[in-house]
């Protein structure tokens, strides 16, 4: 006979078909100063303070994209265990989310979109081809003129983006304003950079989960290089200018910066409804001409190459070929 909490174990663990795509996850959850294990029926957040003793807090792993563990948080290997089945990326963070040391990443279910990712990131005049639509997508089609080389991408992006900090600053009315990200001098910087530092770490954390959903390698970049996160740079930068930016010049009198950007930026993710345009976004960068879908979890099945025939379905005993 089945023990009870044998019975709330098995009921707890997620199976393929539960598990919600990636677009229709939730943002990103930020802890620290926090114990996380695992319980008979899932992953709590254990708090203790001096004046409400300690607390737990259960935390929704299937419908969390990423996971940001700040100082002071411990995790136990089931938690991490299960976290990873259902999906959900774990990054260890600094204080406030501001600098990524590591990250724990989920089994991705297809490979469909790294091939293509890679394919694309290998061959050099693709790789630009990648790079100008994703130029095109932040500033409007036909900003690019064809024959426009990476370089002179480069240096158009940072004219329109000083451009829009010079706007920014204006509206209201903070005087000139210098982007800069010193973390050996961080508590001298302005709540402007604090809070777009902030934000922008919360935004990388969530495209890295989404890359890693879609099975793609976030160390491939088409414009950033040299880095584990490359492509997560990349495709963060389509959504500064609409999410992040203005947020932290609208915090540019706020006593606590950091930890209000996080706050209002997860609020406001719900209203952009990020995480499904990201998901949209990398595939129709990586091939326009592919239509926009996830598919099916549960028919994605692991595939055998051969030089001659291709792709052969796998788990068949191929034996019987062999001469």
């Amino acid at each position: 006979m089945t023990s009870p909490t044998a019975a709330r174990r098995k009921l707890a663990a997620p199976t393929v078909a539960m598990l919600p795509r990636i677009g229709d996850s939730l943002s990103f959850l930020y802890l620290d100063i926090v114990r996380i294990h695992q319980d008979d029926t899932g992953v709590c957040a254990q708090i203790t303070t001096e004046h409400r003793g300690t607390e737990l807090v259960y935390l929704p792993t299937a419908a969390l994209s990423c996971v940001l563990l700040g100082p002071g948080t411990s995790i136990t290997a089931r938690a991490l265990t299960t976290l990873a089945r259902h999906g959900t990326t774990v990054v260890v963070t600094g204080s406030g989310g501001v600098r990524t040391y590591a990250g724990i990443t989920p089994d991705s279910l297809s490979t469909r979109w790294l091939e293509r990712q890679v394919r694309a990131w290998a061959d050099d005049t693709e790789r630009l081809a990648v790079a100008t639509r994703m130029y095109e997508q932040r500033f409007g089609h036909g900003t690019a003129p064809p024959g426009t080389s990476l370089a002179q991408l480069r240096g158009m992006e940072g004219q329109r983006v000083k451009a829009m900090y010079r706007l920014l600053a204006q509206q209201h009315r903070i005087g000139r304003f210098k982007r800069a990200y010193d973390p050996d001098a961080w508590d001298t910087q302005d709540p402007v950079n604090l809070a777009l530092s902030s934000a922008n770490t919360c935004l990388y954390g969530i495209v890295h989960a989404a890359l890693l959903a879609l099975g793609c390698s976030p160390a491939l970049g088409f414009v950033h290089n040299g880095n584990q996160q490359a492509f997560v740079y990349d495709i963060a930068d389509l959504y500064k200018a609409e999410l992040t930016i203005p947020l932290a010049f609208s915090l540019h009198n706020s006593p606590h910066p950091e930890a209000e950007a996080r706050r209002r930026f997860r609020d406001e993710l719900r209203l952009f409804k990020l995480m499904p345009r990201i998901v949209a976004d990398v595939q129709r960068l990586l091939d326009p001409s592919t239509d926009i879908e996830e598919p099916d979890p549960e028919e994605q099945l692991v595939d055998l190459w051969d030089p001659v025939s291709g792709v052969l379905p796998g788990g068949v005993n191929y034996a019987g070929n062999a001469e």
